[in-house]
């Protein structure tokens, strides 16, 4: 039996269909980005944070395009700027190496850039943000660090080494998955605890039930179809949220 450390460090990517974006790909100053256009002239953008498959990743330009059919600017920017994403084929031994050139809190200035261009370019005047793994720790670490975002949904993502983790700016939805081999419940527990205490904006925790890490971005033709529900009411929360801060 291999032992731990040989074992790839991954989420169920499942059987995953061909994926055609609706979108297309941009350069917004250093940053490569995915973008796609609401069916109609809108103000409200959304900014996607990809996982640790990258910002080319199928299943991300999947949600980034569901989130644009319902009204938003959509755009998903390379935030490892070139550096190589994770893949299916790494090993849970270089998994702490890897991360030390892809830390989800450094994704300030890339997001900055992002903003400025979401205003200038696209006349943007409300901007949230999304994010998944990887990308849910950058959007906990950002709804505390940029006022500009003015809602935030990270899935199974949190920032965990900072005691300053709970003040957040703006309305933030965390959503999780019960059996997330990443993210203990008794952790969901300690946020939920820590924010009541301290968050002075709306929050919201929702766990999922019978779900694995990574089942939000999901295609129904690649899931199983016990799962199904679960992921479209994930992505039905995720644009509650977005309509209710963004824009209404």
């Amino acid at each position: 039996m291999a032992s731990k450390e040989a074992l790839p460090f991954q989420y169920e990517v499942g059987r995953r269909s061909n994926y055609v974006a609706r979108g297309n790909e941009i350069k917004v100053e250093n940053v490569n980005a995915y973008v796609c256009q609401a069916p109609y002239n809108t103000d409200k953008a959304v900014i996607m944070v990809h996982d640790i498959y990258g910002w080319q990743f199928p299943d991300t330009r999947f949600v980034a395009d569901i989130v644009a059919a319902n009204g938003f600017l959509t755009i998903c920017p390379d935030f490892f700027l070139g550096k190589p994403p994770w893949t299916t084929s790494d090993h849970w031994e270089h998994f702490a190496d890897w991360l030390k050139h892809h830390e989800p809190t450094k994704v300030d200035k890339t997001t900055d850039i992002i903003i400025k261009c979401l205003k200038e370019k696209y006349k943007a005047t409300k901007i949230g943000i999304v994010g998944f793994s990887w990308g849910g720790m950058a959007v906990h670490h950002l709804m505390l660090k940029n006022p500009e975002l003015k809602a935030g949904v990270s899935f199974y993502g949190i920032i965990r080494n900072s005691e300053d983790r709970y003040n957040l700016l703006n309305p933030t939805f965390f959503a999780f998955a019960e059996k997330d081999h990443t993210i203990s419940l008794d952790q969901v527990t300690l946020l939920e605890q820590k924010l009541k205490e301290y968050c002075t904006v709306p929050y919201k925790i929702k766990v999922y039930p019978g779900q694995h890490h990574g089942f939000a971005q999901g295609k129904p033709e690649d899931s199983w179809p016990k799962d199904v529900p679960y992921m479209e009411e994930a992505r039905m929360d995720m644009l509650d949220w977005l309509n209710k801060y963004i824009i209404y």
